[in-house]
C-alpha cells in the first residue's frame, strides 16, 4: 500500500509512539508485508529466524522487536509487538471497510446489476457486467469486457492471524484486488484483497464456479480454473496455466506457464511450466499414473511370495 504522500520516520514513529533508529528525515513512502516489500516501504518483522530476511529485503523501514544495527540506508523502529504496530498503521492509513460508495469510477457501458453492493475507491471498465448480488470490497480495480457472475465476492479480507493464546489477532487488510480485461468470474467465487498489495486475475483469465483465491496471489493471462479450485495466498499461477476441478495449491508456490494440473490434485510446491501433473502431493501425471499402478500391483506381489514361501517349507 502506497501512503498518501512521504511521511518522515519521525513522523510515523510519533503515531506509534515507539522510539527509532535512523535519521529523524528518513522517508517512508509505502506500507507492505514482508512478500510485497519495494524500496521506501516499511515492513514487520518479530521472530529472529526472520530478522535477515526483513532486515535485507527492499524495504527500507524496519518495524522490530531488537535492537540492532540498521543496515546501511535503512531506519528502524523499535516495539515488543511489531504485529500491533503495522496493523495500527495500515489500520490509520486504510481504516476499516464502509459501505458508502464514494470517488467510485463506473464507465457509462458498464451495467450493474440489482443487488451489487460497492465500497469505495472502485473502478468498473466499459462493457463490463456485474451480474446480481455480488459484493465488491474496497479498492477494486475491474478493467473492460469482464464479466462477474451471481454471489460473488471480489476482495474480501485476507486469512492472516497472528497466534495470541489463547486466541487469534487479524491482520488488518489495506491492500486491493486488480482484474484485467476480457476475465470472467463464476457464481459464488471469493477473491481476498492483499493484505497491503494486490490479488491480480489478469487478462483473460476465467474462473468457474465456487473458485477461491487467495491474498497477494497472482493469477496470470488466459488461464483456467475449474469448479472448487483452492488457491492459498502469495501464490503465482503463470500466464497459461489450467488447474482442474478441486485442485488445492498451497501459499509461496509456483506454478509455470502453461502448466496443466488435473482434477482433485495438491500442489504442495512450485511445478515447472509445460507439463501436466496429477495426484497429492502432485507430481508428474506420467511419473503419477505409473507409481498407481505398480501400488495396484503389491498385493499379487505379496500373494507370490506367500505362495513362494509354502512351496519352500513344503519342500523342508
Amino acid at each position: 500500500m502506497k501512503l498518501p504522500k512521504p511521511y518522515t520516520l519521525r513522523e510515523i514513529a510519533a503515531l506509534t509512539d515507539c522510539s527509532f533508529i535512523g535519521k529523524d528525515e528518513h522517508e517512508i513512502t509505502g506500507i507492505n508485508e514482508i512478500h510485497m516489500v519495494e524500496h521506501g516501504d516499511i515492513v514487520f518483522v518479530d521472530h529472529p529466524k526472520y530478522y535477515d530476511k526483513a532486515l535485507q529485503s527492499k524495504a527500507t523501514t524496519i518495524i522490530i522487536n531488537k535492537e540492532v544495527e540498521a543496515p546501511l540506508g535503512k531506519a528502524l523502529i523499535l516495539s515488543d509487538d511489531p504485529f500491533r504496530v503495522f496493523n495500527a498503521l495500515t489500520l490509520h492509513f486504510m481504516p476499516r471497510q464502509t459501505w458508502t460508495p464514494e470517488s467510485n469510477n463506473i464507465h457509462p457501458t458498464a451495467q450493474i446489476a440489482p443487488g451489487v453492493v460497492m465500497g469505495k475507491n472502485v473502478r468498473i471498465g466499459a462493457d463490463t457486467v456485474i451480474h446480481p448480488n455480488v459484493v465488491i470490497y474496497d479498492n477494486t480495480t475491474i478493467g473492460d469486457r469482464v464479466e462477474i457472475h451471481a454471489n460473488t465476492v471480489i476482495g474480501g479480507h485476507a486469512f492472516y492471524y497472528k497466534k495470541r493464546n489463547p486466541h487469534f489477532e487479524k491482520m488488518h487488510s489495506c491492500g486491493g484486488v486488480l482484474i484485467g480485461d476480457d476475465v470472467e468470474i463464476g457464481c459464488a467465487c471469493t477473491i481476498d484483497k492483499g493484505v497491503s498489495g494486490l490479488t491480480e486475475i489478469r487478462e483473460g483469465a476465467k474462473l468457474d464456479n465456487q473458485v477461491h483465491i487467495g491474498h497477494d496471489t497472482v493469477i496470470g493471462r488466459f488461464c483456467l480454473l475449474a469448479a472448487q479450485v483452492g488457491v492459498a495466498g502469495v501464490t503465482v499461477i503463470e500466464d497459461g496455466v489450467t488447474l482442474w476441478g478441486q485442485v488445492g495449491v498451497r501459499s509461496d508456490a509456483v506454478i509455470g506457464a502453461g502448466a496443466v494440473v488435473l482434477a482433485q490434485s495438491g500442489v504442495s510446491k512450485s511445478l515447472e511450466g509445460g507439463k501436466t501433473y496429477f495426484g497429492s502431493p502432485a507430481a508428474e501425471s506420467r511419473e503419477k499414473l505409473k507409481e498407481m499402478a505398480n501400488t495396484r500391483k503389491i498385493p499379487g506381489i505379496l500373494d507370490d511370495i506367500n505362495q513362494l514361501r509354502k512351496s519352500l517349507n513344503h519342500e523342508n
